[in-house]
Parts: C-alpha cells; structure tokens; sequence
C-alpha cells in the first residue's frame, strides 16, 4: 500500500500508457466508440496530476503554465478527431511528471537520515547523580556524563576523563582524536573510549551537528541556473503559443475572408503542431537512455538536472579521507629495534593490540596477522584512555601509544629521528616501550587509491581544476596532495568551511563539483552544482549527492563527465531539429499548404526521430 501512495504518479502514467495502446487497436478495428471510451479514461489517468497542478498553480501564480497549454493540445487534437494524438502528449507529460515528483520524494529523505544520527537525550550530572533527559530540557552550563560508544549530545568543552573520540562525522578524519581537559567536543560524533563528563556550552540549536542540517536544507531550497532559465523559458513559450492560437482562431477570417470552418481548422493544427511534444522527447529519452548507461557502469545519476550541470563542469572538489584515500589506516613501516627477533616482538605486540577495539590497535593487529605470525597469548591489558595501552607479559612490562606516553625523548631518538621523517610524510606513528627502551615504531595512514592519480591527471587534461577540502592537519593535507596531483588543497576544514570554499569555487569556476563519502560532506555536496558520493559512504552522503559511484571507482567521474557531454551534443541536436520542424510547420498551416495528417506525421514523425538520436546514449563507447 506505501509503494502504491508513493509512486501513485508514475503507476497512473504507465496505466495510461496501456490504455492509448489498446485504445489506437480497437480503433484500426473500427470499433471506434469503444476506442473513445478508453482514450478518454487514459486521459482521466495520465492527466489528473499535471492537470489539478497545472490548474492550482494557474491560479496560485495568476499566469498560464505548460501543464495548461498540454491539456489544450491534447483537447484540441480530439476535437477535430485526433484522439492518439492528444492521449501520447498527455502520456509524455505525465511520465515527466511522475519523475519529477520521484526524485523529489527521494530529496525528502536526507534530513531525515540526518536526525537520526543526532541523539535525542543525554545523561546529565545533578547532585552526583546521573538523570537521562530530553535535549530539549538541557541548558547552557549543564554537565553532562557521556559513555563509551555512546554519540556525544551538545557541543561542549571536557571537564573530567580522558577519551579517543570519533570525528568523522564533522572534519572527515578516519583517525580517532585524543580529547583531554578543556578540549572541545561537538554533538553527533562518538565517544570511543573512557567516560567523560563535559558541560554543555552551546544549546541544541546551535550545535555544529545542526549546522549540517540547515546547511543541507539551505542549499538545496537553491534553484539552479538552468531550472530558473527552463521555468522562464515554459512561461514565455506558453504565452506565445497561446497568443498566436488565439489570433489564429479569428484573424484569418478577417484579414484573408477564410472561412469560419477554415479558421478553425488551421488553429486546432496549429494548437496540435506547436505543442512541446517534440521538445519534451528531445529531452527525456536521451536522458534515460545516459542514466542506464551509467547504472550499467557504476555511476547512478539522480535526475537529468545532474547529467545536464555535469557537462559544463569546470572544477572539482575532493574530500581526502574516503575518497581520494581509501578511508582506513594502513600500516607503512614497522621498524623493531635492532638486536631483537623480529618475529618474537611482532607476536607480542600483535598480542596487546588484538586486545584493544581502537582503529590503529586493530590496523597493527591484521598487518601483523597477514605475515603469517600468531598473537601472544595469556596476557594482561590496561587502557590508558587517551594515551595508549599497558600490557605485561611474564611480568615484564609493554606500553604502546603516542610519542608522550612511551617517553617522547625515547620516540624522538629512536632511529636516528625516524618520528620527524614519518612524520613529514603524514603517517600516525604508534611506539612501543618495553623495559630496555622502545621496542618497535609503527606508522600507519591512509593510504591513496590506486585509480586516484590517474583520473586527476584525466580530469586535468580535460581542463578541470581539482582542489582537495580536507579536516586533515597541514602537514598530512600537503603529503596526500602531492601524491595525488591535484592542483591545490584546504586542509583543517569543518563542514562550514568546506560550504564557503565551495561558494569561492562557484563564483569563480560557476559550475563545480563536489566529490565525497561522510556526513561532514553533506553541506558540501548539497552546495555545489554537482554532488558525487562514493558508494560505501554514509547514508546521508548517498542520499544528499545527485550522482553516486557505486564501485567506489574514482575513474567514472571522468566516464561521466564524457557521457554527459555527448548527452548535451545529442539533446542540443534534438531541440534544434524538433523546433525547426514546429516552426516549418507552423509557416506551412499559415500558408495552408499542409493538411492536419499531414501536419500529425510531421509533428510525430520529429517526436520518433529525436527520440531514435536519443537512445544512442545507451552505447557505451564514449
């Protein structure tokens, strides 16, 4: 029953469809009252949406519409006998409509998706006791107790405990950050470790999180450039068409003495010649035909509008963590001090770290497991939260964590300096301290995709200017930036940021995409002309983009950006043939040198060749 009322459009389009088909039978059957009887009904189907919309919005915005000079064609058509042809205008138009009104649904979607990831209580600290209460009762200066693994409520500042927290959600990083006294905490990101009490400092309203939502709604109540020229174009095309039809109705007569039976003969064709049949299918089946090919190829595009901007694309903005990187630590170099078995160190370390649930712990642990070496077994664990690990094994103590935990003067000397070289290169580098010193260094980070350099150096040659937004650090921003080849990066940047570097590259580039995978790209993407989400991203991050690569491959922006131009070739050559044809025949009807089969063959005959040049959009050699 759900599918039923949200897809009620586009079922009564494809009824209507069935209807003109057993309606055109019965007629070459002769059974031509039956086949009335049944164009009417496809009518009635197809026609009821788009004719109340187009009926409502005719009185709401107090000026005639397309959907009003459609239902005129099609009367028009059946009034001098020509019932297929008014039934497939209404056909067309309300298939158009279903989809519109489709993609629209599925816009609805991703605020919700956004909500709930935002907690709706929080504990808060009253008189040394814990109280789970509705956001909506907290208030500036409240502490508020959050536990491992639970979402942070409100944006705050930390008070008591130490804690590894989950920021993905706001700057992109993969990599936990340690929080410690006074360090600030926002709503909506996950807290790892240790319990934290934090004070509230920012109301619910005004959190970081909900700047996301407003963000996302703000950019897409935006109307694109061409939306605003389309829906200017329709007013205009309305008013002519109706005015010229209006003439044609009386001034024939008076003016050339054709006679009344004349006059109106040669409006109604010219009502039937200039409707946007043509027009409509110089549009859709190309579009279709663009948006199977690029399903069939990974890409899912979310509407015509999408393919359309896509082509005029100048420049492109990408998130690192997730997309131009594969979004998950990786273990680069595993130094062991010089002197001990390698095997015998790596089996204890992977000991501690499969101990532990924290993303670099877990990362050492499988890189470890990979070179064929089996954990140490029957030790004990502490979580240092914040800091690290301490382990003992047969009584012989292991630390392992940041530089400061294990002795940073130790870290900083070990090899010759290894940290600072590591370092420089944007790896996260873990130690690990036994009692002779430290033991091994470990460096992880995030490592580029394979496909990544070469589609930036494609994209480039196609002259697009590719820029990297980042809530990485400088330093690690400057290294991936380098290894990728994009033209230039941003590094620190919190989802606002990103919107304002968007708003920069739209003034300066006008049309720009944005390429990501996190809820803190949500802004971004709804922002720009174009959003693009890598397929495994988070939800808000499918739902807000308008296209998807669902294989994760970087290399389909390039093949979308290629398909979408040849889509824009073919539909420009649609629209100029199909409006040469309707104004050849609209001089013709005027010269009265066409008769109205005529006139239909030339009208339907434009309609199946722009939609035959169309569907060459499903070769996938582009």
């Amino acid at each position: 029953m759900a599918f039923f009322k949200t897809h009620i459009e586009l079922i009564a389009a494809i009824f209507s469809g069935i209807l003109i088909v057993i309606a055109f039978t019965l007629e070459h059957q002769n059974l031509y009252a039956y086949s009335v009887i049944i164009y009417l009904m496809a009518f009635g189907i197809g026609g009821y949406a788009k004719a109340k919309y187009g009926i409502l919005k005719t009185f709401e915005d107090k000026q005639l519409n397309v959907e009003i000079l459609m239902i005129l064609a099609a009367v028009g058509s059946s009034i001098i006998g020509y019932w297929t042809e008014g039934a497939i205008l209404i056909f067309i138009f309300s298939l158009s409509g279903a989809l519109e009104t489709y993609t629209m649904n599925k816009s609805r979607k991703e605020i919700t998706s956004l909500m709930k990831i935002q907690p709706e209580a929080a504990w808060l600290v009253k008189e040394e006791k814990t109280v789970r209460v509705s956001l909506k009762d907290l208030h500036t200066g409240d502490m508020i107790l959050v536990k491992p693994g639970e979402r942070i409520p409100v944006d705050g500042v930390l008070q008591n405990g130490q804690t590894a927290v989950d920021e993905s959600t706001i700057s992109g990083e993969a990599l936990p950050v340690s929080k410690y006294k006074e360090d600030e905490l926002f709503a909506g990101t996950v807290n790892l470790s240790g319990a934290i009490t934090m004070e509230m400092t920012k109301p619910s309203t005004e959190t970081m999180f909900q700047k996301i939502i407003d963000l996302v709604q703000s950019a897409q109540s935006e109307k694109s450039p061409s939306q605003q020229f389309i829906e200017r174009f329709e007013g205009r095309y309305v008013k002519v068409v109706l005015f010229a039809f209006v003439l044609m109705l009386f001034l024939p007569h008076y003016l050339f003495a054709w006679d009344w039976n004349t006059t109106f003969y040669r409006a109604m064709v010219l009502l039937v010649v200039a409707s946007p049949c043509a027009l409509v299918a110089s549009i859709m089946p190309a579009t279709l035909a663009a948006i199977s090919n690029g399903a069939k190829s990974g890409i899912i595009f979310k509407g015509g509008m999408h393919l359309e901007n896509l082509s005029v694309v100048r420049a492109i903005a990408f998130d690192k963590t997730g997309t131009l990187t594969r979004g998950q630590p990786e273990v680069t170099d595993f130094v062991i001090r010089q002197g001990m078995d390698k095997k015998i160190a790596m089996a204890k370390i992977a000991g501690i770290e499969s101990q532990s649930n924290h993303p670099l712990a877990k990362a050492i642990s499988d890189f470890i497991v990979l070179q064929g070496i089996t954990p140490t077994p029957n030790l004990t664990i502490e979580d240092v939260p914040g800091n690290g690990l301490r382990a003992t094994i047969n009584s012989e103590e292991f630390l392992v964590g940041k530089p400061k935990f294990v002795g940073e003067e130790l870290a900083e000397t070990f090899e010759d300096g290894l940290l600072e070289k590591l370092a420089n290169q944007g790896k996260t580098v873990t130690f690990v301290r036994d009692n002779e010193g430290i033991l091994a260094a470990m460096a992880l980070k995030d490592t580029v995709r394979d496909i990544t350099k070469s589609t930036i150096e494609e994209l480039k040659k196609a002259g697009i200017y590719c820029i990297m937004l980042t809530g990485d650090n400088r330093k690690t921003a400057a290294v991936i930036a380098k290894e990728t080849g994009v033209d230039d990066y941003i590094a620190e940047c919190l989802p606002g940021d990103k919107v304002k570097e968007l708003k920069k590259l739209l003034k300066k580039y006008e049309y720009v995409a944005m390429t990501g995978d996190g809820i803190n790209d949500a802004p971004a993407l709804a922002t720009a002309t174009t959003g693009i989400a890598m397929g495994a991203g988070t939800d808000i991050a499918l739902e807000t983009a308008d296209i998807i690569l669902m294989k994760n491959d970087l290399s389909r922006i390039a093949y979308a950006i290629r398909l979408s131009k040849k889509m824009q070739r073919i539909v420009k050559q649609n629209i100029f043939f199909s409006v040469s044809v309707i104004i050849l025949l609209i001089i013709s009807n005027f010269f009265q040198t066409i008769t109205l089969p005529i006139g239909v063959i030339g009208h339907e005959g434009s309609t199946i060749l722009v939609i035959l040049n169309g569907l060459r959009m499903l070769n996938r050699n582009v």
